[in-house]
């Protein structure tokens, strides 16, 4: 057995499956943030996509695990089981799109950041050292949830890790960029949020009209650039219909 057929019958071994409700399958690759498992995942994604199979309705990456949603009258947990574990020996040929570097310009602190302040304070630094950390970062979409284009990034920096709010928020803006734990992330939409909001972007991160709704997907890198509320100013009026 040599090196590629090692990797292929270790990965095949550490996959689990489970069972969610009667339309959907989820394959469990790993535990917690790992740009490995979450690389698997990703080409997991792109072999099941590849295959066109007309049960499959949905293909939902994650951060460890691929949940796959399927017409129940078209097939099985079994059958999609037995189909995933023959896509795992194509692993490393898998057509995955070339990861883009997304830039997103961020107006910190102040009205677009209100936890900006409570993040230093927390993590015993000036507000300039968190912007400074936070926007040298670049970070990994490991997915993208909760609501349509919010992405859940890896990669930050554990000197500004901060706990979510004890009371989240009824409405965030759109465009606010927080922090939750070890991970910071963008809401594209005025949505109830508990992360400590740090600044905001002008960009209009979802649009169901465009080609391509949401500017990321999973895999892709995105860096912070700070901007000034000037610039911000111009941004979104640019960014307006």
């Amino acid at each position: 057995m040599d090196e590629r057929d090692m990797l292929g019958a270790s990965l095949f071994a550490t996959v689990r499956f489970r069972i969610g409700g009667d339309r959907m399958l989820l394959a469990d690759y790993g535990q917690g943030v790992d740009p490995a498992v979450n690389e698997r995942v990703r080409r997991m994604a792109a072999l099941v996509n590849g295959t066109g199979h007309p049960a499959i309705e949905a293909v939902v990456p994650a951060y460890c695990t691929l949940a796959i949603h399927y017409n129940p009258l078209a097939t099985d947990p079994e059958t999609l089981m037995h189909l995933l574990r023959d896509l795992e020996q194509h692993l490393e040929s898998a057509a995955v799109p070339e990861p883009a570097v997304i830039d997103i310009p961020v107006c910190y602190g102040g009205a677009f950041g209100p936890d900006l302040e409570a993040v230093a304070s927390h993590n015993h630094l000036s507000s300039d050292e968190v912007i400074r950390l936070h926007s040298h970062g670049r970070y990994r979409v490991y997915a993208i949830g909760f609501s349509p284009g919010f992405c859940y990034l890896g990669g930050l920096d554990p000197r500004l890790a901060t706990p979510r709010l004890t009371t989240p928020r009824l409405r965030v803006a759109a465009g606010s960029v927080g922090i939750g734990g070890d991970q910071t992330g963008v809401y594209p939409l005025a949505s109830p949020g508990g992360w400590q909001l740090i600044g905001r972007t002008p960009l209009s991160l979802f649009v169901p009209q465009r080609d391509r709704p949401v500017l990321y997907q999973a895999g892709d890198s995105i860096r912070f650039r700070p901007i000034s509320a000037e610039m911000f100013a111009r941004l979104a009026a640019e960014a307006r219909p």
